[in-house]
């Protein structure tokens, strides 16, 4: 056997960089060189006895990591958006020689030999196709989502130009914002706007007699979400589906006329759609990997479970797992720590023919934490329903949780890195 030093490095290639692919990146990173990987926090867990060879591609067509968390927040605020997205070359935890970046998307994955086929930008629109070779994957490339559950832009000047131009309409609504959608982004947002602008009439629109109307969650929960919303002078319109939006006319100051199903007609000078829109972003991969909805089938060991070849060195993580839970940022780390975990158990395995030690994925029930302005409210099985500055602490702070995942994943920290 080869020794340390002679032996290639693993290649992993790591198919998106938001929470799933930065933390997978970052924690099997910890255990190649020989440390205990960021996210244990285990007090007895030892660090890895030896070093382990490895270059990992992160492949994103975004050029940074984006909090999208935080987006109902950007859309109302230019500091928050600013700070929201940071390139992948200005995150310390990333500027290691064993971590490398491609602004692309895949195209292909051919599981059998082991090659992925990758559209890369070269700016101004033009692009160019590679082929690269991996022994492992990591597919973390997420749900496609429409704006405002998402970016449009692709890159920080574009986005930054595109919130920018979403907070001057919402400083300018002097007749009111309205937000139609009642699930988590549409709640957030109307809450966000309200306490960014609180002289701003802001009313919230849901087709449905209940709000979070397709979450598995307690009644308790989503009556506690409608009563914080209220409280908070967001203005509620429930059971009315919003059937066409108009241009007012002159008899008003406002910009638009939205008519109501249930013979409603609202005035405002903007509006939001929060209908949420999402798709998984599995085209790549054969058919065979995912279920009829595209999600990727995985072991609890986070493994491809599909009918594909080389099953074992292919995994997934984050929104495009199906797995149990509602989607999560948290959710989403949890099991690209596990990932990463897991393939370096491999690979110790291959390299010094130990027995692997792997960590496995639970059922999990559906919980949800929501910032609404000012306050929060959670509901999880352990905890219950609960609200307030300690949900809110816990979760969001006063960036809807961005100090959080970035002091988490350690991002301003550079990556230790010994030859």
């Amino acid at each position: 056997m080869p020794g340390i030093n002679e032996q290639p490095p693993f290649k992993v290639l790591i198919i998106g960089g938001s929470y799933a692919g930065l933390a997978a990146t970052l924690n099997l990173v910890d255990l190649c060189q020989g440390r205990k990987c960021r996210f244990n926090l285990d007090e007895n867990d030892k660090a890895p006895e030896h070093k382990v060879p490895v270059q990992i591609t992160i492949v994103d067509e975004r050029d940074g990591y984006f909090h999208i968390i935080g987006l109902p927040l950007a859309i109302g605020s230019n500091v928050d958006a600013s700070i929201f997205w940071k390139k992948f070359d200005d995150i310390p935890a990333l500027q290691s020689p064993d971590i490398s970046h491609i602004r692309g998307r895949v195209d292909s994955v051919d599981c059998k030999s082991r090659i992925a086929r990758i559209v890369q930008s070269t700016g101004d629109d033009g692009h160019k196709i590679i082929e690269q070779k991996y022994d492992y994957m990591i597919a973390c490339s997420g749900l496609r989502r429409e704006w405002p559950s998402a970016p449009k832009s692709l890159t920080r000047e574009a986005y930054l130009a595109e919130t920018a131009e979403s907070v001057q309409a919402i400083e300018n609504a002097a007749a009111g914002v309205v937000v139609v959608g009642g699930g988590a982004v549409g709640i957030e947002i109307a809450a966000e706007i309200k306490m960014l602008q609180p002289q701003t009439k802001v009313t919230l629109v849901h087709s449905r007699q209940q709000l979070l109307s397709s979450e598995q969650l307690p009644d308790e929960f989503k009556a506690k979400t409608l009563e914080l919303l209220t409280e908070s002078n967001v203005e509620l319109v429930m059971g009315a589906r919003l059937q066409d939006t108009l241009l007012a006319d002159d008899s008003t100051a406002a910009k638009f006329l939205l008519k109501l199903s249930d013979g409603q007609e609202l005035y405002a000078d903007h509006v939001i759609n929060a209908v949420s829109r999402f798709t998984p972003t599995s085209s790549y991969l054969p058919k065979e990997a995912c279920d009829p909805e595209g999600y990727i089938r995985i072991t609890s060991g986070l493994q491809f479970s599909g009918d594909v070849p080389n099953k074992e060195y292919h995994y997934a993580a984050g929104d495009l797992a199906s797995w149990s839970g509602i989607k999560r940022g948290g959710a989403a780390m949890h099991q690209a720590h596990f990932a990463a975990v897991n393939i370096h158990q491999r690979m110790l395995a291959e390299l010094y023919k130990t027995e692997p030690t792997f960590n496995n994925l639970v059922a999990v029930a559906p919980m949800m934490a929501l910032a609404l302005g000012e306050t929060a409210v959670g509901y999880f099985p352990t905890m219950g329903l609960s609200s307030g500055d300690e949900i809110r602490n816990m979760f969001f702070n006063d960036d809807l949780g961005y100090g959080i995942c970035w002091r988490w994943m350690r991002l301003g920290e550079d990556t230790e890195y010994k030859s």
